[in-house]
């Protein structure tokens, strides 16, 4: 038991809440009373030593737990729970972030982060803006203190001991030291490369929100009402880049890795990500509206702020476990529901005080907009944005509401909705379709002159182009068998709207040669997101339909049936323009770059090891030999489905898996994907006989064979070709003395495929052993039971099983690639905002609002 590492790690919990709280302290005081980059000098450098000891405390803390995960220090509640012996290293990154301490840890290191980016870049805005960001770093490492003060618990410790978190085990009464040999393990679904990658990027996103709020507090309270967007702006476009591809890439992760057919299914959790990125966006936009045309102030503050917090709403929401019967990414509750109400209230209240004492002071534009005015649709795509976020939020506080009126002994009969993907759908569809043709009206406008002939030329092209691209997609719907119904062409209307609109803008400007717009490579990323999300949801098309007429299990629908075929092994079936053949099960074995078939391996009392059969090649290189023992991750089962399109012969392969999980109800089913420029084909399994349980193998039938003899087998016959000495026998280590005989028997089967079998008999100590041969290709057992050297006759044993079988479901998804491509140049066109707005702002300033050469550089 090591307790050394875990006294370090909450020693580094203490000093970093600590130093937090004195930097917050210090920055406060060296910028009290000063003008703004007046900073006392002296609490200037006490602010800055102590969020220096901050981050280095933090980097232990985030050391002390990698190391406690990393080298199975099981005596940690944290590492047995989320980690286990077995994990690859990349999963056991995973582990660090699957806890509630272990994201919250991440969190804090990304605000570190960025931190030490104000100083770097923003040197005159230090000392405000990082007592702020001082603050929310003293609230968030509470969270993970894990300490009693008074009787009250402070947060929660990811160094907590096993024995503490179960001290009621009678385990501790006679063994105080005892260490499990294992964890509990990650949870398979989270076995995936995107559980390495994306919570890092939405977590860095949620501490992006943290920098334009941190500017607009210290604007408010430093009186620089309006100095405060110009740092502020490339901050937000960057926070408004990595959350919204973090959001993304969790809903890649949920296409590639969950079998519902999609890849955002309304889950609370999700809407919770989904609600601040949205108004983040439109603070952005507010920002870039003072910035470049010096109206919507008020409304940058007010959006600025809301960010932040629905950010901590979400955090609330998420780890207070009020969703814990709604939603199943949310977490437990470990007891923070106060302390995240306080967090949660002291910024709200503070910032919103804030606000509301300088409301009046905030400058106001007195512009008249008119329907020319880019401003004004600026203002009113924003508001669009704000209008969808706020129907969402309505809707998955239910929860809330009832647990705030149970509160007050208040009975509550409010319930989510029972369909909440139609529910949010059917009303974000038409923000959707909104925002296509507000991103490429305000596009045109803000790099048109404001008169009515421009303007009207400008767009006519492209409405007409969307028009009839839009009366070509309903004629080609209907060609192929669709029929779209009225929403879906309005949106077909307005994400070809936004792209050509943005594009012409783009090609208006190349041809201008100014400067690439940032605000309509995102606007064109965003129409073709639009396209994309329509296209794959809208008109996906199962084609793995049931055309025998015959019910595939009793235990599914009649919807269900309908829409899945039955593949028995090795025999060849046909859906929709494909052959198909379902064609055994594999494994995943570390050191070998493809899946392994499970007839090349022989399964040992240990789960996680293995002995060859025979050689396992991969690219013509041999990784393991007959009788090498392996490693295997059995956790995982995939299973190997060959398609050949019936017209063109080509064909490709899939390994669609079945995860064994006994916390969520038993066996798991991950798709897998082939995709192609115009589609995918998404395949998972419905159904397959569970891998965790033994072959239910019949009784054994008695053959006497002599070597040469044919044995006939139900619809395969084999042949005995010879009995010879067994060098080595798969899961057995032979000694000396040992008589192994093995039979060579070849059995041919469907399609005159051949299979060879090795039954072997062993004698050690005059005792007799019997190794059968198993081909589960065939739902064949052949065991040598007896041995007639007298008359050359040997007796042979033959089980039968059910043949392997898997039920499919096939769906092609078209143009889906338009939401994954439109999501990377949305990231790109944010982060190109970004740049522009670091490298342009002195001229930003130094020349009027609205000049010729000012909107060159502008990024609506």
């Amino acid at each position: 038991m090591n307790l050394f590492i875990g006294n370090l790690g909450q020693a580094g919990v203490i000093v970093a809440f600590v130093a937090a709280a004195v930097a917050a302290y210090a920055y406060f005081q060296a910028a009290r009373g000063r003008a703004l980059g007046e900073a006392d000098a002296s609490w200037l450098r006490l602010g800055r030593g102590a969020f220096f000891v901050h981050g280095a405390a933090v980097l232990t803390v985030v050391g002390a737990l990698f190391n406690i995960i990393h080298a199975h220090r099981y005596e940690y509640y944290y590492a047995w729970s989320h980690s286990s012996n077995h994990l690859p290293v990349q999963y056991m990154i995973s582990c660090f972030w699957e806890g509630q301490e272990g994201s919250f840890l991440l969190w804090i290191f990304w605000q570190v982060v960025l931190g030490l980016g104000i100083m770097v870049f923003n040197r005159k805005w230090e000392a405000p803006v990082l007592a702020v960001f001082a603050a929310v770093q003293a609230f968030l490492v509470s969270m993970i203190l894990g300490v009693v003060i008074g009787g009250t618990k402070v947060g929660s410790s990811p160094f907590m001991l096993l024995r503490e978190f179960m001290s009621d085990l009678p385990v501790w009464q006679t063994q105080p030291n005892f260490v499990p040999k294992d964890g509990n393990g990650l949870n398979a679904l989270l076995q995936n490369y995107w559980m390495v990658i994306h919570p890092p990027t939405l977590f860095l996103g949620f501490a992006l929100t943290l920098v334009p709020f941190a500017f607009a507090i210290a604007g408010l309270w430093k009186k620089e009402l309006t100095t405060w967007v110009k740092p502020a702006l490339p901050w937000t476009a960057l926070g408004g880049a990595v959350l919204g591809v973090g959001i993304m890439m969790g809903a890649y992760w949920a296409y590639e890795t969950l079998n519902f057919g999609g890849y955002w299914n309304w889950d609370p959790v999700e809407n919770a990500v989904y609600i601040p990125w949205l108004v983040l966006i439109a603070a952005l936009h507010g920002m870039v509206l003072w910035q470049r045309r010096r109206t919507g102030l008020r409304t940058a503050f007010v959006l600025v702020v809301s960010t932040f917090v629905l950010v901590l709403y979400a955090t609330f929401l998420t780890r207070s476990g009020v969703l814990g019967n709604a939603s199943v990414h949310s977490f437990t509750d470990l007891g923070l529901s106060g302390q995240l109400l306080i967090y949660l209230g002291f910024f709200t209240l503070g910032a919103v005080g804030l606000l509301v004492a300088r409301w009046k002071t905030i400058p106001v534009s007195q512009k008249e907009l008119d329907g020319y005015s880019p401003e004004l649709w600026v203002f009113v795509g924003a508001t669009v944005l704000c209008l969808a976020a706020f129907q969402v939020v309505v809707t998955t506080s239910i929860p809330v509401y009832n647990a705030f009126l149970g509160f007050l002994h208040i009975k509550s009969n409010l319930a989510l909705p029972a369909d909440q993907i139609q529910h949010y759908t059917r009303i974000q569809l038409w923000f959707g379709v909104l925002i296509g043709l507000i991103s490429g009206v305000a596009q045109v406008l803000w790099w048109q002159r404001n008169d009515r002939e421009t303007v009207i030329n400008a767009l006519a092209f492209p409405t007409m182009l969307a028009l009839l691209g839009t009366a070509l997609v309903v004629l080609l719907t209907r060609y192929f068998g669709h029929t779209m119904t009225a929403p879906y062409v309005v949106l077909t209307l307005a994400g070809l709207f936004g792209v050509l609109a943005n594009a012409s803008t783009l090609f208006g400007l190349w041809r201008r040669r100014v400067q690439l717009s940032g605000g309509a490579v995102a606007h064109l990323g965003v129409a073709l997101m639009l396209l994309g999300m329509l296209a794959s949801a809208g008109y996906s098309s199962v084609i793995s339909r049931n055309s025998t007429g015959k019910l595939i299990s009793r235990e599914m629908n009649d919807q269900e049936n309908a829409d899945n075929v039955l593949l028995w092994r090795n025999e060849q079936g046909t859906m929709n323009g494909y052959n198909v053949t379902y064609s055994g099960q594999y494994l995943d074995v570390p050191g070998v770059p493809e899946y392994v078939n499970t007839n090349l391996i022989y399964r040992t009392d240990d789960e996680y090891k293995a002995v060859a059969r025979g050689d396992i090649s991969a690219a013509g290189k041999v990784y393991f030999h007959t009788g090498d023992t392996l490693g295997i991750r059995p956790e995982n089962t995939y299973y190997r489905v060959d398609y050949q399109d019936q017209k063109s012969r080509q064909q490709f392969t899939l390994y669609p898996r079945a995860q064994v999980n006994e916390e969520m109800g038993g066996i798991l089913a991950s798709p897998a994907l082939q995709r192609f420029w115009d589609h995918d084909i998404y395949s998972h399994i419905s159904s397959v006989p569970d891998p965790r349980k033994a072959t239910p193998w019949g009784p054994a039938l008695a053959h006497s064979l002599a070597v040469g003899d044919t044995l006939f087998l139900n619809d395969y016959f084999a042949v005995f070709r010879a009995i010879e000495q067994a060098h080595e026998v798969p899961g057995i280590k032979l000694e000396p003395g040992d008589i192994a005989l093995q039979a060579d028997m070849i059995i041919t089967g469907e399609k005159g495929r051949q299979y060879h079998a090795h039954p072997v008999f062993l004698v050690r100590n005059r005792e007799i052993g019997r190794v059968p041969e198993e081909i589960d290709d065939l739902g064949l057992r052949i065991t040598l039971d007896q041995i007639d050297p007298t008359k050359g006759k040997f007796t042979f044993g033959v089980s039968t099983a059910p043949k392997d079988y898997i039920i499919l479901k096939a769906t092609e998804k078209p143009f889906i690639n338009l939401l994954w491509g439109g999501t990377l140049l949305m990231g790109f066109g944010l982060l190109l905002s970004m740049r522009q707005r670091r490298s342009a702002t002195r001229a930003t300033t130094e020349e009027p609002a609205g000049s010729a050469s000012a909107g060159r550089v502008a990024v609506a």
